[in-house]
């Protein structure tokens, strides 16, 4: 793959692929990544060799143009990932004794606090703790708030247990209702979310792989809802809160335990 890359940004190469740059391909870095993970999600075995591919010549292109400015090739990606992976698995190549998964990550964690401790204060972001350097603001939303939130309570800033956290989402809950103005309402809802990733954290649960799956299940209910409507030849649109109701639970009816939960 490499020579591919080089051949594609030769002086007799592609135009198009000659005028690409870092910041150019980051939309692609982007959608290939999540074309992966859909493959993943989807079980979808055969498209994920493709998928994965595709990121791979990404990753590629990207240490290829850092070579063309003499920053470091693809040999430096490797030996940056096997150096990492090496130091964070004390266990399997050091003294470190590890018996259980638990003391895999704590350790892993510890490493990896240490990580950040170590990170000069030019390689941090503006304004931004030191528990959260190297932390990508790229990252979706609920991914962000989440591994923001896992590193503070890696730190011991965390809740003693998920009552606390359930009681500040009644409080913050009772805030948003409470509030007058869009710009409010805009604050006391991200503040709500926070909270409810803080809970998924604690209890185990990805909050962005979760909501993609109630999202999935809420779409396969509702594609059932507009089969209903169309059968008995009603529009939604017309129908009052009491028919949209009754449409709603036939589906769910229908599609049992596949269907989204609480999604009315």
């Amino acid at each position: 793959m490499p020579w591919l890359v080089a051949r594609l940004r030769a002086p007799d190469g592609c135009p198009w692929d000659r005028e690409q740059t870092h910041l150019s391909l980051r939309k692609f870095l982007l959608e290939e990544s999540y074309e992966v993970y859909d493959a993943l999600e989807r079980g979808a075995t055969p498209q994920l060799a493709e998928e994965l591919g595709d990121l791979l010549l990404q990753i590629v292109l990207h240490a290829h143009y850092a070579s063309e400015e003499g920053v470091f090739d693809l040999s430096d990606v490797y030996r940056s990932v096997v150096t990492k992976i090496v130091r964070r698995h004390p266990h399997v190549f050091g003294d470190v004794e590890a018996r259980s998964v638990d003391q895999v990550v704590r350790n892993w964690e510890q490493i990896k606090a240490q990580e950040r401790a170590d990170t000069t204060v030019a390689e941090q972001q503006p304004g931004m703790a030191a528990a959260f350097a190297g932390l990508s603001r790229s990252l979706p939303a609920l991914a962000y708030a989440q591994e923001m939130q896992e590193r503070a309570a890696s730190l011991g800033y965390d809740w003693p247990d998920v009552v606390g956290i359930a009681d500040k989402i009644a409080e913050e809950t009772a805030e948003l209702t409470a509030a007058t103005d869009a710009t409010a309402r805009a604050e006391e809802f991200g503040d709500l979310l926070l909270v409810l990733t803080n809970l998924g954290r604690r209890l185990g649960v990805d909050a962005e792989a979760a909501l993609r799956a109630a999202s999935a299940k809420f779409a396969a209910r509702f594609a059932h809802v507009e089969r209903l409507a169309a059968e008995r030849g009603v529009v939604l649109r017309d129908l009052s809160p009491a028919a949209l109701d009754e449409l709603w639970h036939d589906a769910k009816a229908a599609t049992g335990r596949a269907a989204p939960v609480g999604a009315r």
